[in-house]
Parts: C-alpha cells; structure tokens; sequence
C-alpha cells in the first residue's frame, strides 16, 4: 500500500489522512465544487475533482472515485464513513479494479448490510432480537396485519442505511400508513432503498454497541463497548465509552454475541455490532426477558449454541423467545439492532479508552497483516466522552452558513477535536449537520464530562447556529451526571437542559456592547457627554440600554433600572467588573451573533428602526423556511383550519426530512410554495389569517 484514497469528505478525511501520513502512505482526496478549498484538500498528498455539488453527483459517483484511483496512481481505498462506506457493489468494484479495499469483504457487508438478513444471521447464532416482521412483502396491508398481531409500540426501520434516517416510533395503529410512507421516503432518498421492517419497540433502553475487530487470518475480538443513548432524530450527539451500566460479565456477553455474530459473516476489519439494553422488566407486553447471558449464551456463561435462549430456525416470521423466571436475571437483557459494517463516527472514544489507532489497525488489516493484540491484551483504561459538534439549534434544527469566526478550545491533556473548520468554511445542505467532534478523556466519568463541558465553552465557532452549548449544558444535567440517560433523555429532558442556555443579565449586556462597539471601542478622552439610547432584541426581549461613555472605554449604562458600570475592549467587556470573554460577528441585516463567555446569543440592532419594527405581529402571521432544503410534501391549504401541531409542510435537508408543523390553532390564509420547490432560509412559506 503505497498511496491511499479517502472517498470521503472532511473530518473523517483528515482523520485518515493523519494516520496514512504517519505510516509512510500517501493519500489522495476527492472533492466536490463545494469542497475544492476543504482543508481535508490541502492536507492531501494529491486531490482529485470530482465535480458536482449534491452526494449524488459526487462522493456516491463510482465511476469518478475509480478514475480519481486510476489518474492519481492510488492503490489503495479507504471509504470512510457514509456515502459507499457500506455498499457492497462499490467495494467489489474497488477490488476489481485491482484496488486494495480497507473494509470488509463485499459478501460481509451485503450479509450485514440489510438489518433484515443480519438479524436472520445472528438469530441462527442465539443472538438476542426483538420480535419484528422482517420480510420481502413490503405492502402497507402486510405490515398492519403484522403490528397487529405484534402489538404496540413497535418501531418502523429501513432495512438499508443507518444514520437515523428512515425510523418511525408508532405507538398506536393509527399513525402506522403515515409512518410507513414517511420513513420509505426517507431511505429511498437517503439508501436508494426504501424497504422497512419493524420491530417491538423498548421506550426507555440505552443504546450500547460493541466494537469489534477481525483480520484475514481467522482471529476476531472486540474493543469493548460504547453507550450511545444521548440522540435526538435517532442520531447519536453524545458518546462514552464504558457504558455506566455495563458490568464486566454483561461486557463479555455482549462481546461474545458481537464476535460470533462478526465471524459467522466472515468479517475482516472494522466492524460495530450495536445493541439495545434493555432495563426494564417486560412480562405481559407481549414478549418475555432474555436469559440473564444475552439470550444467546448458556447459563453458565458458555459459548453460543443454535438453541441458545431462542430456540429458533429461523422459518417463522416472529421467533418465539426463551423466557426465564425473573430471579435468575444478573443483568439488563439487549437485543440486536444492527451491524455497521465500517469505522464508526464515535471511534475515537474507543481509541481513547485502548490507546489505539483504529485507522492504523484497517490499514494493517488490508494490508493482510494478523491483529496486534488478542482477546486477553485489551485493556480499557479510565472513560471517554465524545460530542458531535453540529450545524444545528437547541431545538435540533439543521442550519447552513458560512463560518466566521472559529477558534478551538485551548489543548490540555486527555482532550481531542476531530474537526474540518477554519474561518470561511461553508456548510452547505448537500451534506449532513456535523461539523467535528470532541472527545476527552481522564481517569473517571465526571472529570472526563466536566474537561469535555469546559472545552466546549472555550470553543467559538460563529457564524451560524450550533449545538455546541446545549452539548455542554447536556453533559452537566444530573440525569447525565447520574449515568441514567436513556433513548429517551432529550425528549424528556430537553426543556431543562434549553432552559440552561439562557444566558444572565451581565453575559447579555456584555454580549449588546461588543456589538455595539464591535467596530469603534467607546472613547478613551473626550468622551460624549449625552446619553444615548439603543435597541436591540435577543429572542422575543426587546432591550433598550441607556448608555454614556465616561472616558477610558468606559461607560454608564441603564437597563432595565439598573444602573451598570462597563469597559470595553478588543475581546473583552466589563461588567461591574466581571470580565467576560467576547466574540462578535455580523450576519447582515443589523443581525449579529455573539459569543459572551459559554453563552452564544442572537441579536438584531433595531436602533434605526421604526418602533413597529420590533414588534412580533408580523412575524406571528408568517411560516419561513428555517433553513435550506427541498419542499417533498405540501399539506397547507389556504381557508384550512388547522390545530396546534397538525403538519403544514415537509422539507428535506441534510439527509433528513423535516416536518414543519402549526405553532398553534390557526387558519391558512395563503401558501407561497409548492411541492419539489427548493427553499432558502427566510423564505416566506405560509401565511395565517389575524
């Protein structure tokens, strides 16, 4: 292997890249219009265009990845993660090519890639699953007859892809067909493949998977686990690694399922077999616990058996499932999910808890060198947390926009930024949301929360929203203290933890002034002597400060009746003498963003506007679109009168169909958009009557 393509994009390039460079691999980047100036480009040995703009016209482009290998003389292909990372055609077309392929064998990935067929392969290895219809009927009648007879809730899965994208949670018959046609618009837009299964569903479990590792020479192992329940849209923003629950007999079950179920698919490199942990007891809800050793394992912690806790052939539709009498269980019962046949997006959690490079190990790997280490040479050492760093809201909501202002937290011990960011970079909707990760690590789970919140406070990136302060707000909520974040942390907790993003009256007056002044401090001599009157609004507050500069950048400012004292400065601001840390950056339209502190704040100057112009009677009568994207579904009609919540439209962006739903009772007084149309941010969608 002496020069290596990446068919990938960003932080994952740069990740490879790093390691290719320091084994003495050269390395070839792609790119597409969007990304000709990409750092992941310019850190390349060599970069090939690839032209197009969307995924689709790009990184999914088979024929132009190929020619790139053949015009840059790589031999050698590294896929990443996303885009072909798990497709079993362009892996066999890469070693047709004469390629070396870092990933595992094509008839791996097609036996792993479809959660149906991987769920018939571990059920013939006693691996647990939940009861599910898995089959090739895919009319809507099939699957109503098949949750009927299931019973509710129940979960609604493509069978191809990952990500999130294409699962419903129904927890009633009613809003199955919706469910279905939803989330088969999502694959088939997402996957090129809109077949669903579905399954039980568990509403309180953790999200735990296994990393395992296996190379040509017949030897597998697993790395441990990660729990990864902290999601919002069913994708991971939260990581660690180990899982707070997990107990070293439940790790060497879960490993055990992992590794048989990894080799019984002839699995070579790397490889994640992801599990739902199951604490709750589920007699009477249709299906029974699974043996206390995973379902698949004996009693007496021995190896896999074909009657192992399920007892199945894999001829009915529905395996029945071996219960055991509630005393006997030792640990939560999991259940298989799926197998991502490629190097997760969490992996540096793992390389932090082993001291390894997983990008080191696919390289050797591919190079048909034998495994570094055995089952009894792994050691996890301390806790690891990573956090998906995205171009979103507090309220999940995808953003695009160009970067202006970044700067990294300060580098301490135990602390890692996987990223693709400087100044100037644009992200864009062909794309999804995350823009880095942080990771840190220490010798327990609270110092690694704690060193990971405050890196996320020494972060600026401005320029457009992110989820970096709800990140940090996230890892100090006592549920997630507590180790007791399960799935459904953010749908019952999110409130509190936006409610911790509210920023106090010092960081919002420090955030106006460095505004304010952001392009001429305030006077050192011959200060102003009148008092001058300014407004702004930050959210739905509309501040009207009274200020009047004293000399040396200082001032005498009145809001709110009471009376401040402040300085200005490049990159600080004053109040009452509390020094707070300021970054500003204008967005057009007297819009700013500013970063006080932790706390990032919207702001708009309407020192210049007519008074009207502050108010919200406007803007309560308008739908605009959020954020770029396709319109795929209209369902506002003028004269319809709709309830709170009830869906007015749907936009794609980002991989992901978004639902735009009515803020409260009302009634349509016009639509301005139609379905297949492309959207921009503040594009006026709908009106509704006074």
């Amino acid at each position: 292997m002496k020069r290596l393509l990446i068919a990938n994009r960003g932080e994952i390039a740069r990740r490879v890249i790093r390691t290719a460079h320091a084994m003495g691999i050269e390395t070839v980047a792609v790119f597409s219009e969007p990304d000709a100036g990409a750092l992941h480009v310019r850190e390349a040995t060599v970069a090939f265009a690839l032209g197009g703009a969307a995924s689709a016209d790009s990184y999914l482009r088979v024929d132009r990845l190929l020619a790139a290998a053949r015009a840059t003389g790589a031999d050698a292909l590294h896929p990443g993660y996303g885009f072909l990372s798990e497709d079993a055609d362009f892996a066999q077309a890469v070693i047709d090519a004469g390629l070396t392929w870092v990933g595992p064998p094509p008839a791996a990935i097609r036996a792993l890639g479809s959660k149906s067929a991987a769920k018939a392969l571990a059920q013939a290895q006693g691996v647990p699953c939940l009861p599910g219809y898995f089959g090739t009927d895919q009319r809507d009648e099939t699957f109503v007859a098949e949750a009927r007879r299931m019973g509710f809730p129940l979960m609604v899965k493509a069978v191809a892809g990952g990500g999130g994208r294409g699962m419903r949670l129904v927890t009633e018959a009613s809003q199955l067909p919706a469910a279905l046609q939803s989330a088969r618009s999502e694959a088939r837009a997402g996957f090129a493949n809109a077949d669903l299964l579905i399954e039980r569903a568990l509403l309180r479990p953790r999200h735990v998977e296994v990393q395992v590792f296996a190379d040509a020479h017949g030897h597998c192992i697993h790395l441990g686990e990660r729990d990864c329940s902290v999601q919002r849209r069913h994708q991971k923003i939260i990581e660690e690694a180990p899982s707070p629950v997990v107990s070293p007999a439940l790790r060497e079950a879960l490993g055990r399922c992992a590794v048989a179920l990894a080799q019984a698919a002839g699995y070579v490199g790397a490889g994640t077999v992801e599990f739902l942990l199951d604490e709750v007891e589920r007699e009477g809800e249709g299906f029974d616990r699974l043996s206390p050793n995973g379902g698949g394992l004996s009693p007496n912690g021995g190896g896999l058996g074909p009657d192992g806790g399920l007892g199945w052939d894999g001829g009915e539709t529905t395996p029945p499932v071996r219960a055991e009498p509630v005393e006997a269980l030792t640990h939560p019962a999991f259940f298989l999910m799926e197998m991502n046949t490629r190097l997760q997006v969490e992996h540096p959690v793992t390389e932090a808890l082993t001291g390894l490079d997983l990008v080191e190990w696919q390289l050797r790997v591919a190079r048909g060198e034998p495994l570094p280490l055995t089952q009894d040479q792994v050691r996890l050492q301390g806790h690891a947390i990573e956090v998906r760093l995205c171009a979103e809201d507090e309220h999940h909501t995808p953003h695009t926009g160009r970067v202006l202002r970044f700067d990294a937290p300060p580098p301490v011990p135990g602390l890692r930024f996987d990223h693709a960011l400087e100044a100037g970079t644009v992200v864009t909707p062909h794309y999804d949301a995350m823009l880095g990760k942080l990771i840190a690590h220490a010798p327990t789970r609270t110092e690694a929360a704690d060193r990971l919140a405050c890196a996320l406070d020494g972060t600026r990136l401005l320029g457009l929203p992110t989820n970096r302060a709800f990140l940090a707000a996230c890892l100090r909520h006592p549920v997630f203290r507590a180790g007791e974040a399960r799935i459904p942390f953010l749908a019952e907790q999110g409130e509190a933890v936006r409610a911790a993003l509210s920023p106090p009256a010092d960081a919002v007056l420090a955030a106006v002034l460095a505004a304010t002044f952001h392009e001429r401090p305030p006077a050192l001599a011959l200060p102003c002597p009148f008092a001058r009157g300014l407004r702004w609004q930050h959210g739905e507050a509309l501040l009207e400060p009274v200020l009047r500069e004293t000399g040396a950048a200082s001032l005498q400012v009145v809001l709110a009746g009471r009376e401040w004292r402040a300085e200005v400065s490049p990159g600080r601001v004053w109040v009452d003498g509390v020094a707070w840390p300021v970054a500003a950056v204008p967005l057009g339209a007297g819009r700013w963003q500013v970063q006080a502190g932790a706390h990032t704040l919207e702001l708009r100057d309407l020192s210049l506007a007519a008074r009207e112009g502050a108010g919200g009677g406007a803007a309560a009568r308008e739908l605009r679109a959020p954020f770029n994207g396709r319109l795929i579904a209209v369902h506002a009609q003028a004269g319809a009168a709709l309830a709170k919540g009830e869906p007015l439209l749907v936009i794609e962006s980002m991989k992901l169909e978004h639902t735009l739903a009515a803020p409260r009772d009302l009634r349509v007084e016009g639509v301005s958009v139609a379905s297949g149309q492309q959207v921009v941010p503040g594009q006026l969608l709908v009106t509704f009557a006074p």
